[in-house]
């Protein structure tokens, strides 16, 4: 076991699956009810922890101590409300105690490497950069939580989403009904339902085929689902100004990890979107955008029953 460990990045799922791990490897279930702490540098100071990775470690060999939001590792500013005592870490970064294993963790899409403490940290740490998966990654990521088919990582992805806390609460239910044999395209349509992101994306997809008779099929299933028309507007807003948005840039001559990078949105819905984008020229989707923003606005003002506002956005489809 490493005695200093750096978890970062946007993605929370792997962040919290990385840390568990760690703990997981250093400590036996009953030595976890006793040696491990967890700080929160927002609310504790930075030696507070060190103090506690230094006390030697109660009915067992190691102890875990977790450093939550180490923001003096960032160039993040406006959050001194602790004072950390750096020049401490420093010290401990050299020498630190070899029966602990601190594990700093924080939800930053980069660190300050300009800082000492940083660079310090870095370097003498094992680090954990929890990045949103491509579409290569996300595939090799199922198939690493259990035994399934290639096509039905396909079905997978496009029913489930990409939220890889979806995926995993998904992927249990199926390993439990597949038991020990792999699991099938079959079983994935029989047990995983459409998150609503994703009938969303069904939406879409019906719209850039002219099918608005299909289209509004599935609004009428999801309106019976109860969700919300104001919801839904605001979710095909946000897909149809991602269409465009990708158009664009496809335009000027980037790829679509560059895009997923530039918008900060995960490469599958990129590439969702880039598949969509044929379908529709600039104008048609600025027309949709300002149906939308007209309908949002119906919705919120209008006496005009909701189910109706929203049907007649996609009629105005039909022009």
């Amino acid at each position: 076991m490493e005695q200093l460990y750096v978890i970062y990045g946007t993605e929370h799922f792997l962040i919290k699956q990385a840390h568990e791990q760690i703990i997981r490897r250093a400590l036996s279930d009953e030595e976890r009810e006793w040696n491990v702490s967890t700080y929160d540098c927002e609310e504790t100071p930075i030696e507070v922890a060190l103090e506690d990775a230094e006390t030697l470690p109660f009915l067992g060999e190691r102890k875990v101590v977790i450093v939550k939001q180490p923001y003096f590792l960032t160039a993040e500013k406006g959050k001194e409300k602790v004072e950390h005592d750096v020049k401490r870490l420093e010290a401990y970064i050299e020498q630190p105690a070899p029966f602990s294993s601190i594990i700093f963790v924080g939800s930053y899409e980069k660190l300050d490497e300009r800082k000492k403490v940083t660079k310090a940290l870095l370097k003498k740490a094992h680090v954990i950069v929890a990045k949103p998966l491509n579409e290569k990654e996300l595939k090799q990521w199922v198939k690493g939580q259990c035994q399934i088919d290639d096509d039905a990582i396909d079905v997978l992805l496009t029913l489930a989403g990409t939220d890889l806390a979806t995926l995993s609460n998904e992927i249990e239910k199926l390993m439990l009904f597949a038991e020990r044999r792999s699991i099938t395209a079959d079983d994935v349509r029989l047990l995983v339902s459409r998150t609503l992101e994703q009938n969303v994306f069904t939406l879409v997809e019906q719209i850039a085929k002219r099918n608005i008779s299909a289209a509004l099929q599935t609004l009428q299933d999801l309106l019976r689902q109860n969700e919300e028309p104001i919801k839904l507007v605001a979710l095909l807003a946000s897909q149809f100004r991602l269409i465009y948005e990708v158009k664009e840039l496809m335009k000027t001559g980037y790829g679509q990890q560059q895009i997923a990078s530039m918008l900060g949105v995960h490469p599958f819905r990129v590439k969702m979107a880039a598949s969509y984008a044929s379908g529709f020229s600039e104008q048609q989707l600025m027309h949709i955008l300002y149906d939308l923003a007209e309908t949002d606005y119906a919705l919120k003002s209008s006496t005009m029953d909701k189910q109706l506002s929203l049907q007649l956005f996609f009629l105005k489809l039909q022009r």
